[in-house]
């Protein structure tokens, strides 16, 4: 089923990836040189973690589209001075968690409110594990302190399979001098592994396991970041939605373990295609052209799937109300602790708009109609929910009022031009 008198067409550059922003700032003021980062995302979220390494000591310059730091190396950091605020962002918190855990300093952690709910035992673990200090309130979110000490190996098990807990971990072994090994099925996402052995460390890696030995040193980083694939999966799926047009996503990130939403779109029927696929500094890099006019179908998506496209999956349950049948998630109950409960929030904005969508305890149900949606969205100030339900709101009859437009600044901040730019609107 497709939206009409809608023609989705040119060419669009999404921001930078989020995950490698992050990282490329956090392997930057690690390492021993100087670094250059082009492309970098300036979203509130990456400014959330160069604020926390200005704290730690590191120069780093406001963030544009060339930018150099010199790194301090792995035991180069300084006790802060204040707290330091991570904002609305889990993955600068839990990150450089591991930053400081390794690197003996100390360091309370504070956030939004958002951001104070989510759980941080699942890093305090494997940390106390290794030898650190983490102190946390009753709730198990934030404020938290970490207190860095001298650690020790680890071998931990990912029972959560998040890419922020495999992180922690191999942080806090970086620059505390030891060998983590991180045991996960199925794998999440990689950059971290990527990128510090293009700096330099002897990181071993299969489908069950991430070995990190000790290192001395990080080289300095070079690296453009590449297009965000879940900023760039909404505009996919945009222009699958479309009855005709074709719309070309520029130098976009398709690592393995972020190209879930592509493989699920295309199996719903879309017609997706990689042109001039190549590896920029570890990452793998193309241009993403999606055509439209052709009938979608619902698919079901297990838990194997999920850590490859756990990010887009709100956007799976708001392309699903336009697909033919029924689409079901299950094993993405992940998804109840992230920015907002995403499961409740994208079924109850789903059915509040008149489509048709049930909550599973571990994911979601939505059964394709073609509706006309109307009514308001309440993203409970997830940039995710607004970005999805804005692509919604885009189809041609739709009348939809979203709560919270400016949350998208977390990842996007020009999103909603964007979409103005692709739709001609």
């Amino acid at each position: 089923m497709t939206a009409t008198r809608l023609r989705v067409a040119g060419e669009l550059t999404v921001p930078g990836d989020k995950s490698i922003s992050h990282r490329s700032l956090i392997c930057s003021a690690l390492g021993e040189g100087t670094s250059r980062v082009r492309s970098i995302l300036q979203s509130a979220d990456v400014h959330s973690t160069a604020g926390v390494l200005r704290a730690l000591g590191v120069r780093v310059p406001p963030l544009g589209d060339d930018i150099t730091i010199e790194g301090v190396g792995l035991r180069g950091l300084r006790d802060p001075a204040s707290d330091l605020d991570c904002g609305n962002s889990g993955t600068s918190t839990r990150l450089l968690a591991g930053v400081v855990a390794g690197s003996g300093v100390t360091g309370r952690f504070v956030g939004d409110a958002s951001l104070s709910g989510r759980p941080m035992r699942r890093i305090a673990r494997p940390l106390a594990a290794m030898g650190a200090t983490v102190e946390l309130p009753d709730h198990g979110g934030l404020p938290m302190t970490v207190r860095g000490a001298a650690l020790r190996d680890v071998e931990w098990v990912n029972e959560t399979g998040s890419a922020q807990v495999k992180s922690c971990i191999m942080f806090a072994a970086l620059c505390g001098g030891v060998e983590a090994k991180i045991i996960e099925s199925p794998r999440s996402r990689d950059h971290t592994e990527r990128m510090l052995a293009s700096q330099g460390v002897d990181v071993w890696v299969n489908d069950e396991s991430v070995l990190l030995h000790p290192a001395s040193r990080l080289a300095p980083l070079d690296v453009t970041v590449p297009g965000d694939p879940s900023s760039a999966a909404f505009f996919a799926a945009l222009a699958a939605l479309a009855p005709d047009g074709e719309l070309l996503l520029r130098r976009v990130c398709v690592n393995e373990t972020r190209t879930g939403f592509l493989a699920a779109l295309r199996e719903m029927g879309g017609d997706i295609e990689l042109l001039d696929r190549e590896r920029l500094a570890g990452e793998w890099v193309a241009d993403v052209a999606v055509k439209g006019g052709r009938m979608l179908r619902g698919i079901s998506i297990g838990r194997e799937a999920i850590p490859t496209l756990i990010d887009e999956l709100p956007l799976v349950a708001c392309l699903a109300a336009y697909a033919e049948g029924e689409t079901r998630v299950t094993g993405a109950e992940e998804l109840r602790v992230k920015e907002s409960d995403r499961i409740a929030v994208v079924v109850g904005n789903l059915r509040a708009l008149g489509a048709d969508a049930d909550e599973l305890p571990d994911g979601f149900v939505v059964r394709g109609s073609a509706p006309t949606l109307r009514g308001r969205v309440v993203t409970h100030a997830d940039h995710r929910m607004a970005m999805a339900f804005g692509i919604l709101g885009a189809l041609p009859g739709n009348e939809i009022e979203i709560d919270d437009r400016a949350c998208v600044a977390v990842s996007y901040p020009a999103f909603w031009n964007d979409l103005s730019a692709v739709t001609g609107s």
